[in-house]
């Protein structure tokens, strides 16, 4: 009955640890023969016989009969004299089987017994774990916030399972209570030390792509296929669709009237602007409907250097162009193209211009570039623009906009 009692302590963690009983009389088997090799330096002549549906088990140690003068006894041996306290018929020569007690071993070596069996489950649960979400890498999961740190969210599934949310992979705009359910995707499975640390991320092109799996049935069913995902995360993203079926509209599909399909999506991320364009091996065309809602009035490509250069009149650039420069910078990623965004006729356009590089001695480089960004390259396209909407559309202050303006204006006006 000692046996069994141990056993069914020990089974409190089948159900803390969600272990099925077997693999728990495994890991029962392997913890008790340790145990026996440290007190009897071998296991080689002990049974251990375990019943997984009784939830019992015995021990038993083989020895052979020796002659009560041998004093230097092996662990596989027995006194005569010993023997016949089992058995009073046993002769010499004769193997003895005798059930082995767990007092026997020592109340130390059943703490150590313990001790030992909860590392065993704990390391069982932490391979089970790893490979359960080693398998889930990619997948959409939803998990609750547990606790909330300045740089990291720490979430509970509903298993108990510890999910780590990083400050970096966050929406910009996320803001988290506990109790609340958060989705992303499973980012990775790293091991620490011997504990698996399964992280999460929302800001991954790879949760947005299956968002769209998961809210839009034909993309669901494959009717629909997502060809291509870039986001900035929080702000703008742009997806690439395609359908092999000429009577499926891919994007219409995905948007939904009045965009009642894709509405869902967005709100998930935090009110990123979705661009949904349909897919073409026509890179042109490609790259003009990646620059929507630009219009754009040709498109120059070199192949060799995946460099394109894109035409548009001057009150498309901005368009092209975007908020920070967000929309010329994913449709470059959507399409695999570096673009350059020239304004048409710029180049006869006025003879007084001067290309902004020019005043590289007086204006910082980073400065310039931040023009560049939103198709401004030259002095008179700074000075035809509204300060107020330059502090909005770049990462500048009002007073570096002003200085530059002085500066350009003075060039021009000598």
């Amino acid at each position: 009955m000692e046996n069994l009692a141990l056993i069914d302590s020990f089974s409190e963690f089948k159900d803390d640890k969600l272990i099925d009983r077997v693999t728990l009389m495994a890991i029962l088997e392997d913890v008790f023969r340790n145990a026996l090799k440290k007190k009897f330096g071998s296991d080689d002549n002990f049974d251990i016989i375990i019943n997984p549906d009784k939830g019992d088990m015995e021990i038993w140690r083989r020895r052979v009969i020796v002659a009560d003068d041998d004093l230097d006894l092996e662990n596989e041996e027995i006194t005569l004299t010993e023997a016949r306290k089992i058995e009073p018929d046993f002769e010499i020569g004769e193997e003895v089987s005798e059930e082995v007690k767990l007092v026997d071993l020592g109340r130390r070596a059943i703490l150590a017994l313990r001790q030992n069996l909860i590392s065993k489950i704990h390391e069982h649960d932490n391979t089970n774990l790893y490979k359960q979400f080693k398998d889930l890498i990619g997948e959409i999961y939803t998990a609750e916030v547990h606790h909330v740190r300045p740089r990291v969210v720490i979430l509970i599934d509903d298993d108990g399972n510890e999910i780590v949310l990083p400050k970096e992979k966050q929406i910009p705009s996320d803001f988290f209570r506990k109790g609340d359910n958060v989705r992303g995707i499973i980012e990775s499975v790293e091991l620490k030390g011997n504990k698996p640390q399964i992280i999460m991320s929302r800001t991954a092109d790879l949760f947005l792509e299956k968002l769209f799996e998961q809210e839009i049935p034909e993309v669901f069913d494959g009717l629909i296929m997502v060809k291509n995902v870039v986001r900035i995360p929080g702000e703008k993203a742009k997806v690439a669709v395609d359908s092999y079926d000429d009577r499926i509209d891919p994007v219409g599909a995905c948007v939904g009237m009045k965009g009642s399909r894709i509405h869902g999506i967005v709100r998930e991320l935090g009110n990123e602007n979705i661009d949904v364009i349909n897919y073409t091996s026509n890179i042109q065309l490609y790259i003009t409907r990646a620059l929507s809602p630009a219009k754009v009035s040709s498109i120059k490509i070199n192949e060799e250097t995946k460099r394109a250069e894109v035409f548009l009149k001057l009150e498309e650039v901005s368009k092209a162009i975007g908020r920070g420069g967000h929309n010329i910078k994913l449709a470059g990623q959507l399409t695999g193209y570096e673009l350059d965004v020239i304004r048409e006729g710029s180049q006869i356009e006025s003879e007084d211009d001067v290309e902004l590089t020019e005043f590289s001695d007086e204006i910082e480089t980073w400065i310039i570039e931040e023009f560049a960004k939103i198709g401004l390259d030259t002095a008179r396209s700074i000075l035809n623009q509204d300060v107020n909407d330059l502090v909005r559309r770049t990462d500048l202050e009002e007073e570096t906009i002003l200085d530059v303006m002085r500066i350009l204006k003075d060039e021009l006006d000598s």
